[in-house]
């Protein structure tokens, strides 16, 4: 007896598609048995989905909602309605015919198919690394976005536009093995002179002698504390500061693109973008991610606009503080959407802060049971991004409060617990002269 078993080959399919596994077979003998295998774990496991025994006359599937059509002549079929990720993977087409010379032989063949399913891309993000960061003044600095896509099978081709053009970067080479995470380092490196130099450090020396740049925050503008104030509650002053150093040529581009795959079969996709950012020519640029996939019908992206904080919006509650009073200053907004996150620094103008520190990170500020010589005082916040800076100033005007004690003096300027001292005394005379 003869017996060929093939299975006709299948293009790759998306998640969802309906799939028909189809295996052919010619004999001259008599049939014994199709069994369907689903091969796993590199082929040690073989699970069968489907069986017919023509020794019983019976045929049953044994995988869960899966719809079966056979011709038991010349084909049999294998239908998935839905497939899955998990479905992807290898399937196997086992025939077995009894010979013709003898019943108790059964010849056996097989023929084996790889069914490909494909799952588009679920969730597109663009973050800043590094955020919330700092702004520079006098120090140009790199600049990295990361794009994020997951929920992928295959991984997908990735790739940034900057307004709507294609950006031709210099690739970067893959992280070393085992390496959590990738730093980019100073891609462009530019000398410091004296217009770009606080006046007190070029006056010093300090640069001549080898040191390097202060790391620290670069001085506020100044203006904003030589402004007129009302008492207005409560009241803010906004200023801007700007780059001092300009770029002589266009922006050179890194570009680095990894992927890790994810237990559930899909691929995780993050590509990086790092360029010298120049906020003079970089403010309000519109960069896009996009992600083409074989399993999408078009690209699939997700964009940002490189903002610098602009008119922040700043509450004080209460609006009317007393001496004891719990105040909360809170940066509720900006005039603009702002990307990527900035960075809150609260300072007190011309002294420390309440708890005796110098600064404070976040975008609230929490002075607890403020006393009366808070009065006056004036905050500064510092909203900032890699963009650009912008200091905002409010004031706090911190009423008497009528539950609570002046002090430890009275009007007369006599303590008052010397004068019930008295009181009680005179009155203990009177009573002991009356007695007698």
């Amino acid at each position: 007896a003869y017996l060929t078993v093939s299975i006709e080959p299948l293009p790759p399919v998306v998640v969802g598609d309906a799939v028909t596994l189809k295996c052919n077979f010619k004999t001259d003998g008599k049939m014994r048995e199709i069994v369907w295998y689903r091969v796993t774990d590199g082929g040690t496991i073989k699970q069968k989905i489907f069986t017919f025994d023509a020794m019983f006359s019976t045929n049953f599937s044994q995988m869960e909602n899966y719809r079966k059509r056979e011709d038991l002549v010349y084909q049999s079929t294998v239908r998935l309605p839905e497939v899955r990720i998990s479905d992807n993977g290898p399937y196997e087409c086992h025939v077995g015919i009894y010979d013709r010379a003898t019943r108790e032989k059964v010849v056996l063949a097989s023929g084996n198919v790889f069914l490909n399913v494909m799952a588009p891309p679920t969730s597109i993000s663009v973050l800043a690394a590094d955020t919330p960061a700092p702004f520079s003044r006098y120090q140009a600095q790199n600049f990295t976005l990361v794009c994020v896509v997951s929920g992928g099978k295959p991984a997908p081709l990735v790739y940034f536009k900057r307004d709507g053009e294609p950006i031709e970067a210099t690739p970067l080479p893959e992280p070393p093995a085992g390496a959590s995470s990738w730093a980019p380092r100073n891609l462009l490196h530019r000398d410091l002179d004296d217009t770009k130099v606080p006046k007190s450090l070029a006056a010093d020396g300090e640069l001549g002698m080898g040191n390097p740049f202060p790391t620290a925050d670069p001085p506020r503008g100044l203006a904003a504390e030589r402004d007129s104030v009302t008492e207005s509650i409560p009241e803010t002053v906004v200023s801007r500061e700007f780059p001092r150093w300009v770029h002589m040529a266009e922006p050179i581009y890194y570009f680095r693109h990894t992927h890790a795959p994810v237990s559930d079969g899909t691929v995780e996709a993050r590509a990086t973008l790092t360029w010298t950012l120049n906020p003079q020519i970089d403010n309000e640029a519109l960069f896009s991610c996009e992600v083409k996939h074989p399993a999408l019908s078009m690209p699939m992206q997700s964009e940002v606009t490189l903002v610098a904080p602009k008119g922040p919006k700043i509450t004080m509650t209460p609006t009317r503080a007393r001496v004891g009073d719990t105040v909360r200053i809170l940066v509720q907004g900006f005039q603009n959407e702002v990307f990527p996150e900035p960075l809150f620094t609260w300072t007190r103008v011309g002294s420390r802060l309440l708890d005796g520190s110098a600064e404070h990170d976040g975008k609230e500020l929490v002075l607890e049971r403020v006393p009366a010589e808070l009065n006056g005082s004036m905050y500064r916040c510092t909203a900032q991004n890699p963009l650009g800076s912008t200091d905002t100033h409010t004031r706090l005007i911190v009423f008497e409060n009528p539950n609570i004690p002046r002090g430890p003096e009275d009007s007369n300027g006599s303590l008052p617990g010397h004068c019930g001292f008295r009181f009680v005394l005179a009155f203990t005379l009177t009573v002991i002269l009356e007695l007698t």
